[in-house]
């Protein structure tokens, strides 16, 4: 019996984001407010088989990330890589990094912290743990993991 392979269509420009953690795609594509019609063809694959195990892929034609959403990928499936493709050859490739301090981009949960009280203080953590990514809130001390970021994320 030979090997069936699944060929999905090549993007012409946009992101190939690979090595999502098994589960995590529908949440990447979440905190990217990737819903409905965007007019772009998103492919996602779920539960892939690789050498290392197994994986999500997201690819989104004609689109491109800012530092912000790399950060906010980078809190939720710390594995990844983005390539960069134009004419549909890959021009560059990268592993997305967590930060050491993560501002502006989560909200913190605590409903009693002073970034919830109508002030006007930008949401800032620290970067607790980088492995099980875990942050604390700057201002009261709460710490948040993988999935509640994923419930906050701005």
């Amino acid at each position: 019996m030979t090997d069936q392979v699944l060929k999905v269509q090549k993007i012409k420009n946009g992101i190939v984001i690979d090595h999502i953690p098994c589960g995590m795609a529908l949440k990447v594509l979440k905190i990217l407010g990737i819903e409905g019609d965007i007019g772009s063809t998103v492919t996602l694959a779920m539960h892939v088989k690789s050498k290392n195990g197994w994986k999500d892929v997201v690819k989104i034609e004609d689109r491109y990330l800012d530092e912000r959403e790399l950060d906010k990928i980078a809190l939720i499936a710390p594995t990844a890589t983005v390539n960069i493709v134009k004419d549909y050859k890959v021009v560059t490739k990268h592993r997305v990094k967590v930060p050491d301090v993560v501002k502006g981009i989560v909200k913190c949960m605590n409903p009693r912290c002073i970034t919830n009280q109508n002030e006007p203080i930008e949401p800032e953590f620290k970067v607790v743990s980088k492995d099980k990514i875990i942050i604390k809130c700057r201002y009261c001390g709460r710490e948040m993991d993988s999935e509640d970021i994923v419930e906050n994320i701005l």
